[in-house]
C-alpha cells in the first residue's frame, strides 16, 4: 500500500523564481515561498513566525514561472515532499527535503478579516483540505498493487 505524502502551503513568493533546464532539456522552476503563521501562547502573547520553502514545479508552470509568479504574489501550492540524499566528496551524508508542486493556485491579495470572515475562511479551508485528503487516499488505493518502474 502506498503511504500518503501530500502538503498544502499558502504563502507569498519572496524572490524571483529561478528557472533551469534538466539534462534532457525540460524546464524546472524553483519558487521561493514564505508562509506566515500566528498563534497565541498560554500567556496570551501573539507570536508570528515565517517559514520559507523552495517549491519546484515542472511543465507549463516551469516554462513561464518568472512571469507568472512575481515577487509578492500569494499562492496556494498542493504537492508532495521529496527527500534527496547524497554523500559529498569527503563521504559525509547530506539530505534535503523539497516541495514538488502538483497544483498551483493564485490567491487574491490579503486584507484584514473580521472575526466572522476569519471563521468562515477557516471552515472553508477545513472542508477543502478534507476533500483533498480523501481524493489523495482514493488515488493511493487505486495505485495499490501497481508496480513502479524506475
Amino acid at each position: 500500500m502506498n503511504q500518503l505524502n501530500q502538503i498544502i502551503l499558502e504563502g507569498n513568493v519572496v524572490r524571483v523564481p529561478e528557472k533551469r533546464l534538466t539534462a534532457n532539456g525540460k524546464a524546472v522552476c524553483t519558487i521561493p515561498l514564505a508562509v506566515n503563521r500566528s498563534y497565541k501562547t498560554q500567556s496570551g502573547e501573539i507570536v508570528k513566525e515565517v517559514s520559507y520553502f523552495d517549491v519546484e514545479t515542472f511543465g507549463s508552470n516551469a516554462e513561464n514561472c518568472t512571469t507568472r509568479f512575481p515577487t509578492g504574489k500569494p499562492l496556494r501550492v498542493t504537492g508532495r515532499l521529496k527527500q534527496d540524499r547524497w554523500k559529498d566528496s569527503e563521504g559525509k551524508s547530506h539530505n534535503k527535503v523539497r516541495v514538488i508542486a502538483e497544483r498551483i493556485e493564485f490567491l487574491p491579495p490579503r486584507r484584514p478579516l473580521s472575526d466572522a470572515e476569519w471563521r468562515a475562511l477557516q471552515e472553508k479551508h477545513k472542508a477543502e483540505t478534507a476533500a483533498m485528503l480523501v481524493e489523495a487516499a482514493v488515488a493511493a488505493e487505486a495505485q495499490e498493487g501497481e508496480e513502479i518502474v524506475f
